[in-house]
């Protein structure tokens, strides 16, 4: 676990200094630098936004400043927030999360906390979650820096203001939004600053962000000249944390324990995850269990495997690939998949459902809901994670759902080409969102003397 530990003290000390991830308490990121706009975007009238004493100021006509920086990837789920506000007499502004920057206009997604201690105009106050729980009563006054902590965790919204909980808002299944409000559902997006209009003068700084929501990318290799140093400084501004993976197993760069020694060293120290990616199913007789436990995690995919025929295959290389009857084939790869998720000590199957080439156009008819039942119940059955892998989008959004249902855990997983996808794990975002993924359903590496490979053993 010392990589972790390094990796957990050197990420405090690095967003700590940095321009625009520095943070307060551990865990707090923060969103603003207290001296320029970088990593914001404003809409129409950016002239409204401003800074000034370690502040934003909104003042001018109606715009809306978005965070469009490289934290979580703009893009956060379950989160905390804290920001503090002083308003000027007559003033309104709000602070809106779960949204996504648009030109122009009232903000389409996403939800809207009010910043308005005694604009006439509008009745509802500083803390109201703006029209789906709303405050009436002025809670600070003008002209005083106050902070706003929202707290959004599953469908479950809370806002406290300089300590005191306004509002405590569930959202309801189905959800009800607003008739004129209809993309105020909670799913996931960017925070957003608004300026309300000319009379108008709000005070924003000290944006804190304490995500919630793990996004860790396990699955990371270093290709293509990409070396680990590169990788460091692709996530860490993001606050993201990152398992770089080495290949070992037959016809890959590692396969004995020496191999293996040179691949930890390599890592040693630095702020990863040491992931061994297992390749093909001879892995189990080629390593000792002493050395597989030094590593984090250790995951595989169902993409070597030998036929009925006694053809061993590699399932992305179309030379290697027999598939002959679709119904027989996608039998067997059903069956090595279980065999695998039975028989191996791993915590990950990644790259999963991968059909090859020749019939990859037929997922959704060839993966039957009886095929995805078996696999999916060898998983949960051996505590097997699932990898969502942005890299070829897999498995499908059923098969998500259905493992879900399952009580299967989830990783995500960039499975990186080369260095132009690293990092990109859109689909995997995508996924959590759409199928409703919530902290509880991700994979997290377990402690020494908790892992497969110590639990479970090799196979005899």
């Amino acid at each position: 676990m010392r990589s972790l530990v390094s990796w957990i003290g050197l990420v405090v000390v690095v967003l700590a200094v940095s321009g625009n991830a520095q943070t307060g308490e551990q865990g707090w990121i923060s969103l603003f630098d207290g001296k320029s706009l970088e990593g914001w975007k404003a809409s129409g009238n950016a002239g409204t936004f401003s800074v000034r004493d370690g502040a934003i100021v909104a003042h001018g006509p109606f715009s809306h400043l978005f965070y469009a920086g490289p934290v979580y990837y703009d893009d956060f789920k379950d989160f905390e927030l804290k920001v503090d506000v002083r308003t000027e007499p007559e003033a309104n502004g709000g602070v809106f999360f779960h949204t996504q920057y648009q030109e122009k206009g009232l903000v389409a997604k996403g939800f809207e906390v009010q910043v308005n201690n005694s604009d006439s105009t509008d009745p509802l106050r500083t803390g109201s979650l703006y029209k789906m729980q709303n405050i009436r009563e002025t809670p600070v006054k003008d002209g005083r820096w106050f902070t706003m902590h929202i707290v959004v965790e599953g469908k479950h919204v809370t806002v406290d203001v300089d300590g005191r909980k306004l509002v405590d808002w569930t959202e309801p299944n189905p959800p009800r939004p607003p008739s004129d409000r209809p993309g105020r559902v909670l799913s996931s997006g960017t925070f957003a600053l608004q300026g309300h209009d000319e009379r108008s003068t709000v005070y924003y700084k000290n944006i804190y962000v304490k995500p919630l929501f793990p996004v860790v990318d396990y699955h990371v290799h270093l290709k293509g000249g990409l070396g680990i140093d590169d990788v460091v400084a692709i996530f860490q501004p993001r606050g993201v944390k990152v398992g770089v993976a080495e290949n070992c197993g037959v016809g890959n760069p590692v396969t004995n324990d020496e191999g293996l020694k040179r691949a930890l060293q390599k890592l040693e120290g630095k702020p990863v995850y040491r992931a061994m990616q297992a390749e093909g199913r001879e892995w189990v007789k080629m390593f000792s269990p002493e050395l597989i436990a030094k590593f984090d995690y250790v995951f595989t995919d169902s993409m070597t495997w030998t036929n009925d025929r006694g053809r061993r295959m590699r399932l992305w290389m179309p030379n290697e690939v027999e598939v002959g009857d679709k119904q027989q084939f996608m039998d067997m790869l059903v069956d090595r998949t279980v065999g695998i998720l039975n028989n191996e000590p791993i915590d990950i199957y990644v790259n999963p459902t991968f059909l090859p080439d020749a019939i990859a156009k037929e997922y959704d008819t060839l993966w039957t809901d009886e095929r995805m039942d078996k696999v999916i119940q060898a998983a949960v059955k051996n505590g097997v994670a699932v990898e969502i892998n942005s890299r070829y989008k897999l498995p499908s959004e059923k098969f998500i759902r259905k493992a879900k249902a399952a009580g299967a855990k989830f990783s995500f997983g960039t499975n990186n080409g080369s260095r132009n996808d690293l990092g990109d794990l859109a689909y995997s975002r995508l996924m959590a969102v759409r199928c409703g993924l919530m902290k509880e359903d991700m994979f997290v590496p377990k402690p020494d003397g908790q892992k497969p490979i110590q639990i479970k053993g090799l196979p005899r």
